[in-house]
């Protein structure tokens, strides 16, 4: 069935990416790309992949959205005690990636973790719909469970408990994390595999370095 797994490939040519065009922040530049991603309709802009690892090393990666974003850095909410939430309690430490196969690019992140606010948290949580409010105190999130239906009785107890509340209390284990990057990288496919990479690493002085990498 993978045969010829190792002949898919794809000549990227729709965009490029030089010194002279790119901004001399990386925020600035990471908004602009979102705010293309945004308007040429990528499914999930904000996904993105996040990557941690234990104290030991072993590493863990999966997918998440991408819930705020500015200076300070990149914010997505979890179970603190879910398996990415323990990794970082114990190593602050992670790695992003967006992928928006569209336009040819791919965004990587490289930085140490902080919560958000409990004031932050609670903002956000109560923005949900409730429905997503519901789950996330229905679920014990990465906790080995007897089946579906354990989930699905507990969430229907917290719909009667909370049928007539608009809002439901923010879990007392549930909360944002923010990626405050050190590293960001900005790739854009191009032919012949001689992709465009700029790289921005932040100094001491708090000032961004920009260099090109080869693909």
């Amino acid at each position: 069935m993978l045969e010829d797994i190792e002949n898919l490939r794809k000549d990227y040519r729709a965009h490029t990416l030089d010194e002279s065009d790119i901004r001399k922040d990386p925020f600035l530049q990471f908004n602009a790309w979102f705010g293309e991603a945004l308007a040429s309709q990528v499914p999930e802009p904000n996904a993105m992949i996040l990557a941690t690892s234990t104290p030991d090393g072993m590493p863990s990666a999966r997918t998440v959205l991408l819930k705020g974003v500015d200076e300070q850095g990149f914010v997505f909410y979890t179970n603190y005690h879910s398996r990415k939430g323990e990794n970082l309690a114990r190593n602050p430490r992670a790695a992003l990636v967006f992928l928006w196969h569209e336009l040819q690019r791919q965004v990587r992140i490289e930085g140490r973790v902080e919560k958000v606010s409990r004031e932050e948290s609670e903002a956000y949580f109560q923005s949900r719909p409730k429905g997503s409010q519901i789950g996330a105190w229905a679920s014990p999130q990465s906790q080995v469970i007897s089946g579906r239906e354990e989930l699905e009785q507990q969430a229907a107890a917290l719909e009667k408990e909370y049928a007539e509340a608009e809002h439901l209390p923010l879990p007392p284990d549930w909360g944002g994390f923010r990626v405050r990057p050190g590293l960001m990288e900005f790739w854009q496919g191009r032919t012949n595999r001689l992709h465009d990479r700029i790289q921005y690493t932040l100094q001491e002085d708090k000032r961004w370095k920009i260099e090109r990498l080869a693909p």
